[in-house]
């Protein structure tokens, strides 16, 4: 079964609090996402860290129930 889009946005938002988490339905089947991430716990880490970051808040899950998830991650000004 798909990882809904609002359980998607509250992993990221546990996993990184005070993030603004926008999602994005990419195939219309609940299983392709996008995610644009802003969250100030980025600032100071390279792109891969903090895509790491936010792949963190779905361990096991990645790959299985949530199928996949394209991540653009900002730091806020």
């Amino acid at each position: 079964m798909p990882m809904r889009g609002e359980d998607i946005k509250a992993a990221i938002e546990r996993e990184l609090p005070g993030a603004n988490v926008e999602l994005t339905d990419l195939a219309g089947d609940d299983n392709h996402w996008a995610a644009r991430v802003t969250a100030p716990q980025f600032a100071g880490k390279s792109r891969v860290q903090q895509h790491k970051m936010v792949y963190a808040a779905f361990g096991e899950k990645m790959g299985g129930e949530l199928h996949a998830l394209q991540v653009t991650t900002v730091v806020p000004s």
